[in-house]
């Protein structure tokens, strides 16, 4: 990542658009995914004359888990400027009409082609009617916000790695489970308690109820929840010299995870002696493959060979 601040972004699709959005999912997540992008980097472009990182991370649930389309961007708060280095952003300045109007142009444009192209399931009569649905959806702004920015990029992976690869509701959430009835906290966000922070309360339901919320929100086949846009989307046409870290560093999988759990994954807890790698397992559309390794599985001159089960 470059060397610079990074802002956390949230890009939130109209809910009057979510009918529209579970008709056509895999085209309409894609067009959110890419026209939230695409208005940052315009946005950037145009106000500070640079080319800027975005990584992106669909979700599509709210805090009951009920349907909440939206995205969440890391942008670089700043880029690469016209003579190939680095430029940070001075100050926090956003123009958040211009990036709404950008926002909901683009996505509205990319609306009315697939319509216009037939790719859109609706139950419109004909284009007008499907324009006047449009301009119902523009009575309310569109909702755009950025987090100040976070200093380098450490802070922003350990933020982003916490946030963009959970699933739609973690364990540590859910307060029963008892006969039929599963419970889980959320945080109501319409009321706020003495110190302005989002009230918590749960919601209990009927086992048919909570499986119908959350399976909504399993992942379409080969949709990509994490994406990287502008310079983030192939840095290998600019110098590494760029960007923080070095292509010689390696990462200690072993050292990690002893740094993040407090215990030595390769360790046994029983016998207290070293583990030894046997073998993983992968499947695949053409049968079940398993890898053996020779050694340890720290030994970096470890070999490895396959056979498919």
């Amino acid at each position: 990542m470059l060397s610079i601040p990074h802002r956390h972004v949230v890009f939130t699709i109209p809910h009057q658009l979510n009918f529209l959005i579970i008709r056509n999912k895999f085209i309409l997540l894609n067009t959110l995914m890419q026209t939230s992008a695409e208005a940052l980097k315009d946005w950037v472009n145009y106000k500070f004359d640079l080319q800027p990182g975005i990584i992106s991370v669909l979700h599509t649930a709210g805090e009951q888990k009920e349907n909440h389309f939206h995205t969440h961007m890391i942008l670089s708060w700043g880029g690469i400027n016209k003579n190939r280095t680095v430029q940070q952003i001075k100050g926090k300045y956003v123009n958040y009409d211009y990036l709404k109007s950008k926002f909901r142009g683009i996505f509205e444009r990319r609306l009315i082609d697939l319509y216009d192209s037939g790719k859109l399931d609706h139950n419109f009569r004909d284009i007008i009617e499907f324009k006047r649905f449009l301009k119902r959806v523009n009575e309310k702004n569109w909702i755009i916000h950025f987090e100040d920015p976070m200093e380098t990029p450490a802070d922003v992976i350990r933020y982003i790695g916490r946030y963009s690869k959970r699933a739609c509701l973690s364990e540590y959430k859910i307060t029963r489970m008892e006969n039929e009835i599963i419970a889980f906290k959320y945080k109501d966000n319409k009321n706020k308690d003495i110190n302005g922070k989002p009230i918590e309360r749960e919601l209990v339901l009927n086992y048919r109820d909570f499986f119908a919320l959350l399976l909504q929100h399993v992942p379409l086949p080969g949709f990509r929840l994490v994406r990287y846009y502008g310079i983030y989307s192939n840095r290998g046409h600019l110098p590494k010299e760029l960007f923080s870290g070095s292509d010689d560093v390696t990462l200690n999988w072993r050292e990690l995870q002893q740094s993040e759990t407090g215990q030595d994954p390769l360790l046994c807890q029983k016998c207290n002696v070293i583990k030894t790698y046997s073998h993983s397992i992968a499947e695949s559309k053409n049968g079940t493959y398993i890898y053996y390794r020779l050694g340890l599985i720290t030994d970096p001159h470890a070999t490895f060979s396959a056979k498919v089960a």
